[in-house]
């Protein structure tokens, strides 16, 4: 049977806790897959039961993901995965996504794809060679809104592109002053987060939102950052001006010592001819300000963009958020994988998520951040 006509078989690796709750959520919420196997934790024990909630079966909740990849590559065609989704410690990102190419599997896998640039151009490497699909979970992208923004910018609805601010804003319990000579979370510990710290936790989602609603590519920036030697092992916040090729102009902030912020993902976007203002944490709602008119407010769900109405799932009124928009990733994720299972292979460009491209942009973004602030905060072009 050609896979446009059944379930996806899903394999999953971590999502035991924290975001892989999502992740499970979002990647059955359209009944487009089953999950079948799993190495959902690094404890077995741990492992089983999350199978066990999951209706997996015991002899396929496995010990280690090179046990799943090895163990599923030698079931009957008709039984094995499909397609893998990578929810773990980014420096385990890119030896899971690499072994499971080599098995021939299709992969899907939370940001940062890499730790390192290097891993992020080898990775790349792979996918080209192997012809297999690669998506990366850059969910902010699949919010209606943030769709809709990209197309009336790219329908020139407003005008040109001029300045633009991007903020990725966070609090709470990632904020951490006393001084520590060891990491005490994985994610103060740069051999597991990678070098860049916030760049690459969340500094990634706010560049690759901005170049996915603009258009646009980011070709110099000029980055600072909150010295926090001593107390933190990893950056933990950063500030830069942004140029676009196009020529528009503007700031990237990113911080997880922003008391009072949970998760503050905004931007505000200024063109010629009018402005648009979104924030993640109210996602049903994007102000329009055009010149000599007043603002007005678009809701999610009403007058959307061709290819973007499409995907509304609730009501207008009924909220619609950070969860469909994960699912909406993984559908783009799964159209890419049924043509290609059904030898109709996409090309990458026309995937409706994020791709092995966006991923080394990211690692591109990043390098070119840490480099300018450790040159005295001067201005780097971001390479490609």
């Amino acid at each position: 049977m050609e896979a446009s006509g059944r379930k996806l078989r899903l394999g999953m690796v971590g999502g035991g806790r924290g975001i892989g709750v999502a992740h499970r959520v979002a990647a059955l919420m359209d009944n487009q897959a089953e999950l079948v196997a799993g190495c959902f934790s690094r404890d077995h024990d741990r492992c089983l039961e999350i199978g066990r909630q999951m209706y997996v079966p015991p002899e396929r909740c496995y010990r280690s993901y090179e046990e799943m990849a090895d163990a599923e590559a030698a079931l009957p065609e008709d039984r094995r995965i499909d397609v893998v989704t990578v929810i773990t410690r980014n420096s385990f990102h890119f030896p899971i996504s690499k072994t499971f190419f080599e098995r021939g599997f299709h992969v899907i896998c939370d940001k940062p794809m890499t730790c390192t640039l290097d891993d992020a151009r080898e990775l790349v490497r792979i996918v080209e060679a192997t012809g297999l699909v690669f998506c990366l979970t850059h969910n902010y992208t699949g919010n209606l809104l943030v769709r809709q923004a990209r197309a009336m910018l790219a329908g020139g609805e407003l005008g040109e592109l001029s300045r633009f601010i991007v903020e990725y804003l966070q609090g709470g319990d990632r904020i951490r002053f006393a001084p520590r000579p060891e990491p005490k979370n994985w994610l103060d510990d740069p051999a597991q987060v990678g070098p860049g710290g916030t760049l690459a936790d969340i500094g990634t989602h706010a560049f690759n939102l901005l170049e996915y609603i603009s258009g646009d590519r980011v070709v110099a920036l000029c980055c600072d950052r909150t010295d926090l030697t001593g107390r933190t092992l990893v950056p933990r916040d950063a500030a830069m001006l942004v140029r676009l090729a196009g020529g528009a102009r503007g700031t990237l902030t990113c911080s997880q010592i922003a008391p009072g912020e949970s998760n503050e993902l905004n931007f505000r976007l200024y063109a010629t001819g009018g402005a648009l203002e979104w924030h993640q944490n109210r996602p049903e709602v994007m102000r329009v300000t055009r010149e000599g008119v007043a603002n007005r407010i678009v809701w999610r769900g009403r007058d959307m963009a061709p290819g973007v109405q499409e995907l509304v799932r609730a009501w207008p009124a009924h909220p619609e958020g950070f969860l469909e928009a994960f699912g909406n990733i993984y559908l783009g994720a799964y159209e890419a994988v049924r043509a290609h299972l059904d030898g109709r292979p996409m090309r990458p460009e026309d995937y409706r998520c994020p791709t092995v491209y966006d991923g080394l942009r990211a690692m591109r973004f990043v390098t070119a951040a840490l480099e300018s602030f450790e040159r005295g905060s001067v201005w780097v072009p971001l390479e490609g």
